[in-house]
């Protein structure tokens, strides 16, 4: 691996390696999105890990709340003949 530094932002290069076809492709896409393909796959990994990082927060926000239940005010459904009673 190999380090860069950019304004305090530390970078680390890293190599794939991917499918010829594939890549092609994504060098298509770098180019409609007017990006290098380095910034294209940063990007995305990006926001793979900040979706993670907030499902996970959502998740331990969630489970306590599921835990303890919610009281809905529920009532057992009455009978066919209680419904009908006249």
């Amino acid at each position: 691996m190999c380090y860069t530094q950019s304004n305090t932002i530390m970078k680390s290069n890293v190599t794939l390696k991917i499918e010829a076809d594939l890549l092609r492709e994504i060098r298509v896409l770098a180019a409609e999105e007017d990006t290098s393909i380095s910034a294209l796959l940063a990007s995305r990994l990006e926001q793979t890990v900040l979706d993670r990082k907030e499902y996970d927060q959502a998740r331990r926000n969630a489970l306590p709340r599921l835990r303890s239940g919610y009281d809905l005010q529920w009532s057992p459904i009455r009978s066919r003949g209680e419904l009908h009673e006249r």
